[in-house]
């Protein structure tokens, strides 16, 4: 059921975040490269950026935060939505260009900076790392559900990044359903945050903790991400978190000395799961429920899950995990091009609606139409965002995941899904990754090339194999070796750099 109404964020995210301040002063909130900071230190930390908020004139609703990994960062994402703001983060590691870009298109006229020295001009800063405390803040402004509490800017296909506002009640709602799922977290938790502060993900990495009294475990900004992972799991015996598959397949040389009893949830996100990888990964965590978790920014955070059952009847098209059902108080349909909903094992584009839906792009109502559109589905109006992926249900409801829909390319006028390339060559490479991306060949024909993480093999031998699985249309005219594949800053495959090697 969709929450509507006021007070809503104020009863999911900021009371409990209130109490857990004035209950668990002693108890650890974070650790960040290696130091703790305890509740009573983190409140004073969101005092003081209050204050400091306060004291300035700010004409501005929408207020930049310079994403840095330390406790003033995190404080000042509390103390913008107690004060009534949205926070608008922007990567220390982005181009100036792009961080300016979007400070222009949300209107920012304060940025708060953490930095040593800050390299934004012409904008009011507040240099959080420098405040002094004067006294606890612990109450927060009325503020209406339909209020923005973030927005964040993804990459658009014009260039220039575009904005995704995420409401107080998209979160609020977002919170319920999560706890409706059936985790339990509580004050003895030690949850992982391995996620850029850029990325909707970090969201519900930091922000279940700090409600609940659990600790927070970050990764500083100039570690390598699964090497770190690695350490934190043995000395801190992390109980949660959230990780990408491809963070994952990193540590999977080092399966055979990890041993985490201590995890009891571990949830998959960000990027397509293949099933050989989480099987070999759950057995690193034997006590863990594992989920595979879906969704886009536009949906905020997650909207499907699936509980893997880890007894060999995982549910799978391709070798890529199913992404189940939606959660509470989320539709998901798959339809046609026309938009009709599909019935059962129909291949389509997946398209979610709820109360965790983003009211549409920021200051992009051309984009919004696009993406966005309206249908009856059993006998009621709703809204609806096409996620752009290629997806069908099974006769129980769950939704398989194929593929995205530019994923798909016609060769010789077959319409070809790469993900089944990608697949039958992580069977014949024992789950080595496989990533497979279309090309125009110098004729202006579209061919395929097939890029595979790790040692050289004999290419003859991969492509006779190939070719005992698919048609010939379908083999990549083009095989390539890459030692390690290149990953964004959300721990994701990073396709366009990947790309750049045919150029």
């Amino acid at each position: 059921m969709i929450m509507q109404g006021n007070n809503l964020f104020q009863k999911h995210v900021l009371d409990p975040f209130l109490d857990v301040i004035k209950k668990f002063p002693d108890k650890n909130a974070f650790c960040i490269n290696g130091n703790f900071y305890t509740y009573k230190q983190f409140g004073e930390c969101v005092s003081k950026i209050r204050h400091a908020i306060q004291s300035r004139a700010v004409k501005s609703i929408n207020i930049g935060l310079v994403a840095n990994d330390d406790i003033e960062t995190y404080a000042t994402i509390f103390a913008v939505w107690l004060e009534g703001y949205v926070y608008v983060p922007l990567h220390p590691s982005h181009p100036l260009e792009r961080s300016l870009e979007i400070i222009n298109q949300a209107e920012i006229l304060l940025v708060i900076d953490s930095s040593t020295v800050s390299v934004f001009k012409n904008v009011l800063i507040i240099e959080s790392a420098g405040l002094k405390f004067e006294r606890l803040l612990l109450e927060s402004k009325s503020i209406a559900d339909e209020a923005l509490a973030y927005i964040l800017f993804t990459s658009g296909s014009t260039g220039k990044p575009k904005g995704v506002p995420i409401m107080r009640a998209n979160v609020a709602n977002f919170i319920k359903s999560f706890w409706e799922v059936g985790f339990k977290i509580d004050e003895n938790d030690r949850c992982l945050q391995c996620f850029d502060l850029t990325f909707d993900v970090s969201v519900q990495s930091f922000l279940v903790p700090i409600i609940t009294g659990a600790c927070v475990y970050t990764i500083p900004h100039e570690q390598i991400k699964y090497s770190y992972i690695f350490g934190l799991f043995e000395e801190h015996k992390l109980t949660f978190g959230a990780m990408a598959p491809s963070m994952i397949r990193y540590l999977r040389p080092y399966f055979d000395e990890i041993d985490v009893q201590s995890m009891r949830y571990n949830i998959l996100t960000a990027e397509a799961s293949p099933l050989d990888l989480i099987t070999d990964w759950s057995r690193c965590i034997p006590n863990a429920e594992l989920y595979d978790f879906y969704g886009p920014t536009e949906a905020t955070i997650y909207c499907t899950y699936y509980k893997f059952l880890k007894d060999g009847n995982d549910k799978h098209y391709n070798g890529i995990s199913s992404i189940g059902k939606a959660m509470n108080g989320l539709v998901a349909i798959i339809v046609d091009e026309e938009k009709r909903i599909l019935g059962a094992n129909e291949k389509g584009e997946l398209c979610i609606s709820g109360g965790q839906l983003t009211p549409g792009y920021w200051k992009n109502p051309e984009k919004s139409s696009e993406s966005f559109f309206e249908t009856d589905n059993g006998g009621v109006r709703c809204r609806f965002y096409k996620t752009g992926d290629l997806c069908y249900m099974d006769n129980d409801g769950d939704i398989m995941y194929v593929g995205r829909l530019d994923f798909q390319v016609k060769i010789q006028g077959y319409r070809i899904e790469l993900g089944e390339i990608e697949h039958h060559t992580r069977e014949f490479r024992n789950g080595h990754n496989a990533v497979a991306i279309s090309f125009e060949n110098s004729f202006g024909s579209t061919e395929i090339a097939l890029f595979i993480e790790g040692d050289l093999i004999d290419k003859a031998i991969l492509i006779e194999y190939l070719k005992s699985k698919m048609p010939d249309y379908m083999i990549p005219a083009k095989i390539l070796f890459i030692d390690k594949f290149p990953l964004n800053l959300n721990g994701k495959i990073d396709r366009n750099e990947i790309k750049k090697i045919l150029l």
